[in-house]
């Protein structure tokens, strides 16, 4: 308890009730066609960590971590259970943060050989204005990496 409330719980209209709610996203999921390109790809071209792990009873995984987020790769047709309804690969829109100027950014993707597809472009991110590119990754997921830009 703090304050009269639980952790992890807010107060609804009436004060009286509770009602249990988010905080972060701990991990995402992506399906893919071959773990290793992906692996490949976002170490080198988005600056992930790749990390093994074996869940108890399980068998060893690929993750990618950034921060304190990771995502955990689905080898398609080989998915773990549960899952999504709707497994492919390809079918994620995903939006990274980052500190790095995008001109750096996209100085680094033409090194790699990756087409940034649109952008520097002004959006609107979780906690306000930001300014994207957008570019693929190997299975065509849309990946946006954007800096934050003051209000």
């Amino acid at each position: 308890m703090l304050h009269g409330r639980r952790l992890g719980a807010a107060f609804t209209g009436n004060n009286r009730e509770m009602t249990p709610r988010v905080t972060a996203l701990d991990h995402l999921v992506l399906t893919v066609a071959d773990i290793g390109a992906t692996v490949d790809f976002y170490t080198r071209v988005l600056g992930m960590r790749s990390e093994s792990f074996t869940p108890a009873g399980g068998a060893p995984r690929m993750a990618l971590r950034f921060g304190a987020q990771k995502i955990n790769l689905h080898q398609v047709g080989a998915e773990f259970r549960p899952h999504a309804g709707h497994v492919q690969a390809g079918s994620a829109d995903l939006c990274f943060l980052s500190e790095t100027p995008l001109d750096a950014w996209q100085a680094h993707l033409a090194a790699q050989a990756i087409t940034v597809e649109e952008g520097p472009v002004r959006r609107t991110g979780a906690e306000g204005p930001i300014l994207s590119i957008y570019l693929r990754d190997p299975d065509c997921n849309l990946i946006e990496v954007s800096n934050r830009l003051p209000a």
